[in-house]
């Protein structure tokens, strides 16, 4: 089995035209091995495709949530979603007879459907 890495052209594109460039390729052009941080390269310096705009959005969206649901859950009348998982105040969310709370979206999504639960959540 070879072992040795050629890379493609280097203005960035692989011989099937995308503009793609691997993770490889970048870790090896940085000195520590490591990626770049989000966002601390202009978009225009950035060796990424253009869903990378679409991802940093998802990355900062997910630690939003986490920062939200980390403040919810420090209030002593907070219990997490057993659907997704997220806290809430109790005041909004509902009791099933399945044994679990739900939030109002997941209730919206599950609709009547029963879910059997392993592990019930206590009535607070």
């Amino acid at each position: 089995m070879d072992n040795h890495h050629t890379t493609g052209p280097t203005n960035g594109s692989s011989n099937n035209g995308s503009s793609f460039i691997s993770r490889r390729e970048i870790r090896a052009s940085n000195p520590t091995g490591a990626l770049p941080a989000l966002g601390s390269t202009p978009a225009q310096e950035r060796p990424y495709t253009s869903g990378s705009a679409e991802f940093d959005y998802l990355i900062q969206s997910l630690h939003d949530l986490f920062d939200q649901d980390r403040q919810t859950a420090s209030q002593p009348d907070a219990t997490r979603c057993g659907i997704c998982y997220l806290h809430y105040a109790v005041s909004e969310l509902y009791y099933r007879e399945e044994g679990f709370y739900v939030c109002q979206n997941c209730e919206q999504h599950i609709g009547k459907l029963s879910l059997p639960m392993v592990r019930k959540q206590q009535k607070l």
